[in-house]
This record gives structure tokens, sequence and C-alpha cells, in this order.
């Protein structure tokens, strides 16, 4: 399956956007199709075998006056807000005579076949609004009509058209013409579009934000020269030179110079990294101080940069469940507008005897106050804000859904290591009555062993043995041994480190000694390994990770409103020192990788909406089990690719402002969504009693889109 984004150009409100989709759907091979009204974007995976990207392109262009534009196109689209603008201008100049001729008509006391001369003037400008600047509805109109279907412009285009064709009758049949309501239904709908666009674009500001940050060109070193080079030019394994205030222009390793790096753009941390040889720096960060030489190891799409932007690009395509009763009710929406439309005018002018003109313009009035528009607009724009502010603080959310499930978690659960802890262990206790082995000896041996392991507390073991220079031996037929320890040949003793279910397994008896130092070592939140050397247990270690500052105010702020699990392969008693530590009342010790999926299960069976916060290879299972996975940054890649919401920042309070975001985003929507439905249950009904009249009715549907986007907007300005 592949999975791509199009960018759409020519949808003019929902039923554009759904009626793309269902286009969209039908063809074979087609997975999953969402077609995004507020961004113009169409995200679809598909079988690339059974159909190609130029097939969908095309089933979009048929489907209406749509076309994919491509990168080099989206500037013009991006230019929509100033035509929109123009067109409004230029229409409302044409209308205000027309207008003020409610007010105040000259008489130039001529005539032409009978009819005055200000008639005819009024017809002429009505031409040019409705039919030259107003065109594009009457053609959205027939190419929905080719297709069967209507939508926003089918309404527009009938409730101008009514109101032009019948003041042209009039106007020769000597009756008072409505050419002013037809012109300013139209400049009234085109201002409507020029704010909504306005106000889209406002709320789609992130992506264009991101896209900036990056470098244009960067120093490439070539042969001892330095050559400035365009971004797009730069190869894996060049070495770019960046000084001091200079972004640094892809990812890559620094191998030379020493500096302090401003990633507040991935973070939303302020505060610049150190950062020396060896270290990975991104691109868009910023040098602070001093020359430095990075070798590039990540180019393209392969960036953080450019996976950010994917990640947001992807949220704001994806559609939240709760879009999909809106999109019920625009998919038939239109055709119950213009049916009650002509109930309208059956009513009048049957049943009321109100006369041919009063009809026509209640029934006018029904079609241009209805409004579609404001329901397609509801959800996505509030997710293309939530979206961007995200990004902007260093969170990212993956997709619409995160944004809904978020609002109903009720219990998080949190893996200790390298979430509610730094993740960087040290070895801050040995233990040793072995009369084979000093403790400088005990810890070489264990340190040759982890050294060349993959277990979990290898990192604590070679610091160890680089600060008490310690001499190592290599160590052969090293193997983890899955959620218990490691063991390993180091010269021909016959080593393990682990847990008591290590010990256990091995069948060694657990000298009293080491196990009262064992307990002790776990009673003080830290994580005690024992030491066997040849099947004879000859110590204990103790290893303690760091808990993160800010650890037990996200954990005192959380439990306020939800339940909070830590989750551990712990000890109990390390695990219960490390809970009592941090204020957390519920805690899962001496959990197995494998086993983490199967207490989220159990959580879940309970009815409770689980959130997991995780980090590591093992975490990857757990995070996609949830309900919501949150996965903090600093973690693995493939974590990252298994959260539902990522935290570029190590920080546990961010799970509290990325919960906090998405509780926002998600009143927000209902806010739109009620706003949109009430508007048009009260709206439609008033202008088929007669109480408004086809101008006001114009100026109240363009306003309620605008009103929908600029709520929308405000979830800009809260504080996370």
């Amino acid at each position: 399956m592949e999975d791509v984004n199009l960018k759409i150009s020519g949808m003019h409100c929902a039923s554009c956007a759904l009626s793309i989709e269902k286009t969209i759907k039908k063809k074979p091979g087609i997975k999953s199709a969402s077609v995004n009204y507020a961004n113009n974007q169409a995200k679809v995976e598909f079988d690339a075998n059974k159909v190609s990207q130029e097939d969908i392109e095309e089933a979009i262009k048929k489907a209406g006056d749509y076309k994919v534009i491509d990168d080099s196109d989206q500037q013009a689209d991006m230019n929509l807000t100033k035509k929109s603008y123009k067109k409004f201008i230029w229409s409302f100049i044409f209308t205000l005579p027309l207008f003020m001729s409610m007010f105040y008509t000259p008489s130039f006391n001529l005539s032409l076949i009978g009819v005055a001369l200000e008639k005819w003037i009024m017809g002429f400008l009505t031409i040019i609004v409705v039919f030259v600047i107003g065109w594009q509805f009457h053609k959205g109109m027939l190419l929905q009509l080719k297709q069967f279907k209507s939508n926003m412009d089918t309404l527009i285009s009938i409730g101008t058209l009514s109101a032009f064709f019948y003041s042209l009758y009039a106007m020769f049949s000597g009756n008072h013409v409505y050419f002013e309501t037809a012109a300013t239904i139209v400049t009234l709908i085109l201002l409507g579009k020029y704010l909504e666009e306005k106000s889209k674009g406002r709320a789609s500001t992130a992506i264009k934000q991101l896209l900036s940050l990056g470098a244009k060109k960067a120093t490439v070193l070539v042969t001892g020269k330095e050559i400035k080079k365009d971004i797009d030019t730069i190869k894996i394994g060049d070495i770019v030179i960046i000084k001091a205030g200079e972004k640094i222009p892809l990812d890559g390793e620094i191998i030379e110079g020493e500096t302090g790096i401003d990633e507040s753009m991935l973070t939303g941390e302020s505060i610049p990294v150190e950062k020396k040889p060896g270290s990975q720096v991104y691109g868009a960060t910023i040098n602070n101080n001093g020359v430095i030489k990075v070798k590039i190891n990540k180019v393209g799409k392969d960036t953080v940069l450019s996976q950010i932007i994917k990640l947001v690009e992807d949220a704001q395509a994806s559609k939240a469940p709760i879009q999909k009763l809106a999109d019920k009710v625009s998919s038939i929406f239109v055709p119950t507008v213009i049916a009650i439309s002509i109930l309208t005018f059956i009513v009048w002018f049957w049943l009321l005897n109100a006369g041919f003109e009063i009809s026509l313009i209640n029934a006018v009035a029904v079609i241009v106050i209805a409004c579609p528009c404001a329901l397609g607009l509801a959800t996505p724009t509030a997710i293309m804000v939530g979206s961007g502010k995200g990004a902007s603080n260093g969170i990212l959310i993956k997709d619409s859904q995160s944004l809904e499930i978020a609002h109903k978690v009720d219990a998080v659960v949190f893996d200790k290591t390298g979430t509610l802890t730094e993740g960087r262990p040290a070895i801050t206790d040995t233990n040793t009555t072995s009369h084979d082995f000093s403790t400088s000896e005990l810890m070489a041996l264990a340190c040759s062993l982890e050294t060349s392991s993959e277990h979990s507390l290898a990192k604590a073991f070679v610091k160890y043995s680089q600060d008490n220079n310690l001499k190592l031996t290599k160590a052969s037929q090293v193997e983890a041994i899955r959620g218990k320890g490691v063991r390993g040949i180091v010269g021909k003793k016959e080593l393990y480190l682990g847990n008591t279910e290590l010990i256990n397994d091995l069948k060694i008896e657990i000298n009293p000694v080491y196990k009262v130092a064992f307990d002790e070592y776990a009673s003080q939140g830290k994580t005690p390994i024992y030491f066997v050397a040849d099947k004879k247990m000859v110590g204990v270690i103790a290893v303690a990770d760091i808990i993160r500052k800010t650890s037990k105010q996200a954990i005192a702020e959380l439990q306020e409103t939800t339940e909070v699990y830590m989750l551990t392969g712990d000890h109990k008693l390390t695990a219960q020192a490390i809970a009592r530590q941090l204020g957390i009342k519920k805690v899962i010790a001496e959990v197995l990788p494998d086993q983490k999926v199967e207490h989220i299960k159990r959580l879940q069976k309970k009815g409770k909406v689980i959130a997991f916060v995780g980090d590591g290879i093992n975490d990857a299972p757990a995070l996609t089990l949830a309900d919501l996975g949150i996965a903090i940054g600093s973690g693995t890649d493939i974590a990252m690719e298994s959260g539902n919401i990522v935290l570029m920042k190590s920080d546990p309070m961010a799970v509290i402002s990325a919960i906090n975001l998405s509780k926002k985003t998600f009143k927000t929507i209902k806010q739109n969504l009620f706003f949109a439905f009430v508007y048009n249950i009260i709206a439609i009904p008033l202008a088929a009693i007669g109480l408004l009249n086809p101008m006001i009715a114009a100026a109240a549907m363009s306003f309620s889109s605008v009103s929908v986007v600029t709520n929308s907007i405000r979830i800009r300005n809260i504080k996370l």
C-alpha cells in the first residue's frame, strides 16, 4: 500500500470535498480517501498494483472543476486570498450603484424598447456582477449537474439566477425589479469567500512556518575549500561548516567543534542544548556559538524537519470520527435545501396567495441562507490550528482521531525508564563478600560482559569502567536474556548478571547477605543486579536511574483528573520506592517487555481509555495497542512511529500539554459543529417564513463560515 497527499484547487464548499472523496473511493485499489475542504487536500491510501496516482488525479478532475496541483503551483494557490479579495472589490464597485438604487434611483427621462434607461443600466451592471465576476458559481453548478450532483455553487447559482431572470421579466412587464438583490447576493458571498480564505490562511500557517524554517544554502567543505551550495545538492557524507548564528542545513553528526544549539523549533524549549563531537544535530536548528563541522547523515524526506512537516500534513489531512456526522448532513444538505425552497414557494404562492414576487423572494432567501460550508469547516479548521499549535510547542499530533480520543482518556500509563526517569542509569553500589574477587576485579568482569551486550543497563557499566579506568577483557558468546539479564564468557568464566527470575531459572542458591543487600538497594529505588560467576553468586550491583525534574509535578497534576500507573520491569521493592518518590499510587512491576501489552489489555477490559507514554523499542507494541500512544521524542524512531502523539522534548509535563491541547481542540470542534447546525436549523425556517430577505440571508451565510474559522483560530492563543 502507498499513501499520498494531493493538493486540490477548485473546491468551494464541504459538498465539493465529499463529492471528490466519493469519486476517489469508487476507483479499484483505493483503501481509504479523506478530502479536507479546509486545507484543500486529499489523503489517499491505495494499492499501486491496481491504481496509479495519475488515475486518482484524473478521477479528481472528472469530479468537477477541480485539479491537482504540484509544488510549483502551490504558490499560485496561496494567492487565492488575493484573488478572492480582487473579485470582491470589483463586484462591490459594480454592485454599489445597484444597492444605492434601493434608496434613490435617478431618472434620465429616456427609454429603450419601452423600458427606462436606468433599468437597462441596472440590468447591465447586474450582468457584469452575476455572469462575469460570479461566473465561478454557475460554472460549478453546471459541472456538478453533469455528474447529477449539487454543491454550494448550485444554491448560489439558483438563487442569483432566479432573482436576475425574474427582474428581467419584471423590467419588460413594468413590475418591480430585483437586480440589486442578485448582485448583492454575489457580492456578499464573494466577501464571505475572501474572509473565509483569509481565515483559512491564518489557520494553516503551521505548514508554511515549518517550510520556511529550513536553510536554503550551506557551506560545504570540498577538497579543503569552502563552497556555498543549495541544500538540494548536498549529499549524505558531505562535510558542512556552520558558523555562529547560522542554521544547521540538514541532519548530521558533529565531527569537530563544540557549541550550544537552539533546538526550540523542534522541542519548543528555548534553552540551548550543548553539543560536542559525536552529537547529533538537526536541520533548521541554530548554532549559537563557535564554528562546527558536521557530517551530513540525513537528507530530503529523511530529515527530522521533513518528518515533522509530513506528520503535521497527515494530521491536517485526516478526518476525526466526529466529522462523519457533518459529512452525512452535507451529503444531503443541498438537495434538501432546494426541496425546502420549492416548498416555500408553493406555500407562499398557492396556499397564502402572497403573489409571485413575495413567493420567489422568500424561496431565494431559503437558498442563499443555507450554509454547508460552516459544517465542512467546523472540524478541519480546528484540527489545522490545533496541530499547528502543537507542532510549534514540540507536540506532534499524527492523526485527528487522536484529538478525539485524548479528551476521553481516564488512565495514563507511564513506562518508567526514559520517560519518568532520564534513561541514563549509573552504578551506585557494589557488594561482594566473595574471597575469589576484589571489588575492582568483580567490576572489571561485570563491565567486560556488559560492554559487549545489548542489555538495557549496559551504558551504566560502560560509564563505570571509563570513570574507574578498569582494564576490560573481550567477552564472547554474549546474549541478552529477555527481561531477566545477560550472560557471556569472559576469559574462562561463565558470567551472569540479572534479576531474581534469572537466578531462579539458573537454580542458584541466593546468599542471605546478598539477599539483604538486594532488598535494601531495591527499597531505596535502585535496581539491584545479582552477579554470578561459574554458577556461583559473587555479588550484588546496584544501578539507579535519575528521575526527571518535572516527573513529580506532572504526576501530581495528572492524578487530579485521571488515574496514573507506572509500568516497569524493576523489582517490586524498587518500583514501589520510585513510585513513592513520584507520588504514584498504582504500580505494575516486574513486567517483561512482551507483557506490557497484556497489562494494557487488562486495563482496557475494565472499561478504561488508556494513554500509554513510552520511549523504547520494547514500548512500540504497547504504544500501538493503547487507545492513545504518546511517544517521548528522545526515544527511538520505532517508538515515535508507533505513537499517536509524539513529544519532541523529554518532559513528562508535555504529556499534560498534549492532553490539554487535545481537549481544547475537541471542545472547539464541538462548538463549531453546534454553531453550524444551529445556524442552519434557525436560519432556514426564518427565511422560509419571510423574516429574512435574500440580501440579509446572503450576508448571514457568508459570516457563518467566517465565525467558525475565527473560533478555531482562538486555539492559537491557549497557553500550554
